[in-house]
């Protein structure tokens, strides 16, 4: 793990069986989660140590060991994702779709009380700040089909698949 300061925030480099992703965040909250391929992470490819981890950082990193390893359904973290209005109301939305599950844009826009606003639920999914955290891989396309993701649509189904084993596996 590799920390650094970056607009106030702690960065810190976890490795995760997807590859490595960045977390932001202080004793407070968490304010970011980058994917393995996000360009914002590229920075973070040298191995450090952890000490030192703000809380919310820790905790993350806990959390999402117990989610690959099918142990954790619901992210617990305090979390403080920066965007417009528009973008935390659909932001919020995204972490109410249940594990396993996946809803469409228009879902996501009825939801938020605007029922024409797909597209720009699809801007706001695409800004999503603390992704995976804040489940915008379980938003898919009106016809059922896999559409965009800042991780890329093989990582998409992949999790989408993770989720899918670890809800078989407890039935």
């Amino acid at each position: 793990m590799k920390k650094r300061i970056l607009d106030g925030d702690e960065w810190w480099a976890v490795d995760t069986p997807v590859g490595r992703m960045v977390l932001a965040g202080n004793d407070e909250s968490l304010h970011g989660l980058h994917l393995p391929d996000d360009p914002a992470a590229a920075s973070f490819l040298e191995q450090g140590t952890p000490e030192g981890r703000p809380g919310s950082v820790a905790k993350a990193e806990e959390q999402l060991e117990a989610y690959f390893a099918g142990e954790l359904t619901d992210f617990d973290l305090p979390l403080d994702p920066q965007g417009t209005p528009w973008q935390t109301k659909v932001w919020w939305a995204l972490a109410e779709i249940p594990f396993g599950e996946t809803r469409s844009y228009g879902d996501i826009a009825r939801r938020v009380g605007n029922p024409k606003a797909s597209r720009a639920v699809g801007m706001a999914n695409n800004r999503n700040p603390i992704a995976l955290i804040i489940p915008c891989h379980r938003v898919i396309g009106a016809d059922g089909s896999l559409t965009g993701y800042g991780g890329g649509l093989p990582l998409k189904e992949r999790l989408l698949a993770h989720e899918r084993r670890v809800l078989a596996d407890r039935s």
